[in-house]
């Protein structure tokens, strides 16, 4: 409970079934707008795949997944995903996209060991998506271009959202801030990756922190991320390693930074092998979608997640995504929210 936010007079702007009206136009408008915006095709995604296969992702190395027995299998093991980062760029290849075409799907995950609060579910849910590039577009500028496609996409649907529903005003800025995190350090040397978000999205009031999952100068890093997706070891254009990054933008309701989306330019044979050495995972080089990707089968690429819950909460102004999402909540957070005037589904 301590991490609870407790915005001071908070009031919802819609009821209850305006709020389930209000969520249905935000993920269809949205997940049409990025469609369109970055040349996406619909497929389904599964909810668990077989451990073992390297195909789940890994997040920060730390998180359980979820597991059963495959009765029908011998009881083979299954894992409830934790994200489809890595599934998507082998479905790319099943599927045969070309360059400048891409997929997205709803993923639907459980990350039993999240903490919760006003921001963190058991359940997540998100626009997985993967875009195959060209080699040419391995590159920080290209990175950026589908940053702000994207964003201009949750601007869109911010217009639709305020057209809709008179008593929500517009906040977002027109455009978003691009910062590397090694910059960002050196703006807030004092401060925490956390406070530094914070301070970064409050001065700006939209972010994509670029390099996340490298160690920066002070041997830290911003971020964790698994060695097996993103690249953020490669050197870019501005000298600093990293095409990858987090989308943020600050929030007044909770008056703190929120994270939107997490994405980047996917590892190809030199950074996959150079960050599993880096992180001390080179046994992954032996598991099915790692020998795909060395071998050469599978195809460079793009892609990350954007929260369908975390965008639907802050275009609604909503105070805890519980009042998005149906989920399991400890029942002394149930009863403040409930008093708080944030009753959790």
């Amino acid at each position: 409970m301590s991490k609870l936010i407790r915005p001071l007079n908070y009031r919802a702007l819609l009821s209850p079934k305006q709020t389930e009206q209000g969520i249905k136009v935000i993920k269809d408008f949205f997940q049409q707008n990025l469609s369109t915006e970055l040349r996406l095709s619909r497929v389904t995604a599964p909810l668990f795949v077989l451990k073992g296969l390297g195909i789940n992702d890994d997040l920060n190395g730390v998180e359980r997944p979820v597991t059963f027995p495959i009765k029908d299998l011998n009881e083979a093991q299954a894992e409830v995903v934790h994200s489809l980062a890595k599934w998507k760029r082998l479905t790319l290849a099943e599927y045969g996209i070309k360059p400048g075409y891409g997929i997205y799907t709803d993923m639907n995950a459980i990350r039993a060991d999240e903490e919760l609060d006003n921001l963190h579910s058991l359940y997540v849910d998100q626009w997985d998506w993967e875009a195959v590039i060209t080699r040419e577009e391995r590159s920080l500028a290209y990175l950026k271009d589908v940053v702000a496609r994207i964003y201009s996409a949750v601007l869109r649907t911010e217009y639709l959202t305020c057209e809709t529903y008179d008593q929500i005003k517009p906040f977002l800025p027109r455009s978003i801030h691009f910062i590397h995190a090694e910059d960002l350090l050196q703006r807030y040397p004092n401060l925490s990756p956390r406070e530094r978000e914070d301070a970064a999205c409050r001065e700006w009031g939209a972010v994509f922190i670029i390099g996340i999952g490298g160690r920066l100068s002070n041997g830290e890093k911003h971020d964790g991320r698994a060695p097996d997706y993103d690249d953020w070891s490669t050197v870019a254009e501005n000298g600093k390693p990293g095409l990858n990054g987090d989308i943020l933008i600050w929030y007044p309701v909770l008056g703190r930074s929120v994270e939107l989306s997490s994405m980047g330019i996917r590892v190809d044979k030199q950074a996959l092998l150079r960050q599993l050495k880096l992180e001390g995972e080179e046994d992954r080089e032996k598991l099915y979608f790692h020998r795909r990707l060395l071998e050469g089968s599978l195809p460079l690429s793009i892609g990350g997640g954007i929260g369908q819950s975390r965008l639907c909460m802050v275009l609604l102004h909503k105070a805890h995504v519980g009042e998005i999402q149906a989920s399991i909540w400890p029942e002394d957070m149930r009863r403040e929210c409930k008093q708080l005037g944030m009753p959790l589904i």
